[in-house]
């Protein structure tokens, strides 16, 4: 989890100078699309967060 945050704060936030909440929501909220649906993680064998998660669930025909 403190991988998640850093990454978070020195990729985005630090980055950014939001005008509102809501504007560091809506920034925020992207990146965590992108860091979850479409970024490779070393930790997970260069697969995505999403992959990693959604490989593990039974299909729903074998159910």
């Amino acid at each position: 989890m403190s991988r998640l945050w850093r990454s978070v704060k020195y990729e985005e936030i630090y980055l950014r100078a939001y005008d509102t909440v809501s504007t560091a929501r809506a920034s925020i909220g992207r990146y965590f699309a992108v860091y979850h649906g479409r970024r490779p993680h070393s930790r997970l064998d260069r697969r995505t967060a999403d992959q990693t998660s959604f490989d593990r669930l039974p299909h729903p025909a074998a159910a």
